[in-house]
């Protein structure tokens, strides 16, 4: 077991455990970000309280503990905590990732997974190569291998200053209403220039941009348990059954369905079987 809660992410001890599988834990009482980084080996990004938020260059993952973030080797990446949470992370050899995903994903995180990755985290970096500990990390391994991908929001990054510019402005104020007119005169653009712009960054229009940005910031209060009124309005919906409506055409479930547990008195959904740091 590492308790790793300060260290540069881009040197991480576990780059260089002699096991092929090991564990690192920590528990931050606060917000806590992860600056863009990569690791030799494959990481499982894992939160047993709490729920992260991991960005890649690809989608942004938002996760509660029924859920986990697989970074094949290699892959660079941001994270965010935005509250309270409780850090468990498996880090993978190369030579052993070849039945993982070759690209970062989203998997489901069975009752099983969770007991198997909350032992490995508290097991020693120098435990035997043949041994009870080693067949632990093999049973873990296994797991994985067997866990259903979810697929993930698609965030994407601008290139161009000016799209970037209006990117971060909505993510300091998602609930801002302000039409692409009103957005292309604060750049000093044209209204068409800066659609021609978004589309031509990140392969998403103005308006579905601002709708990923929006479900990203609810995934992540939705998982650490807000419930979906505060959530609508505080993303500048008019109502709660609007922002429903929208979540669940993009997502497939309503907002309470979605992390597998109910919210703001709404029925529970059935049951999900999953099979089974930044």
């Amino acid at each position: 077991m590492h308790d790793l809660a300060n260290y540069d992410p881009a040197d991480h001890p576990a780059d260089r455990a002699a096991r092929l599988i090991v564990g690192e834990r920590w528990d931050v009482p606060e917000p806590r970000s992860v600056a863009w980084h990569s690791h030799r080996r494959g990481q499982l990004i894992h939160t047993e309280r709490g729920c992260v938020s991991v960005l890649t260059r690809e989608a942004h993952f938002v996760v509660p503990p029924q859920r986990a973030v697989w970074l094949p080797p290699e892959t660079p990446h941001a994270a965010r905590y935005p509250r309270e949470v409780a850090f468990r992370g498996i880090f993978v050899a190369p030579e052993v990732c070849r039945a993982l995903p070759s690209r970062a994903a989203v998997v489901q995180v069975d009752a099983l997974t969770r007991e198997l990755i909350a032992a490995a985290v508290r097991l020693p970096w120098s435990y035997a190569a043949e041994g009870p500990e080693a067949r632990l990390m093999r049973v873990l391994l296994d797991r994985l291998t067997m866990a259903l991908p979810v697929p993930p929001l698609r965030l994407p990054e601008g290139q161009d200053a000016r799209v970037r510019k209006v990117m971060a402005a909505l993510r300091a104020d998602p609930a801002d209403n302000r039409p692409l007119s009103g957005w292309a005169l604060a750049v000093h653009l044209s209204e068409r220039s800066l659609a021609r712009r978004f589309v031509a960054d990140t392969g998403l229009s103005f308006g579905a941009w601002r709708q990923q940005l929006r479900l990203a910031a609810a995934l992540e209060r939705l998982a650490v348990g807000d419930p979906v009124t505060s959530i609508a309005l505080d993303l500048g919906y008019r109502t709660p059954s609007s922002f429903t409506t929208m979540f669940k055409k993009a997502l497939g479930v309503p907002p309470s369905a979605y992390f597998g547990r109910p919210a703001d008195g709404e029925g529970r959904p059935p049951e999900r079987r999953p099979v089974g740091n930044a």
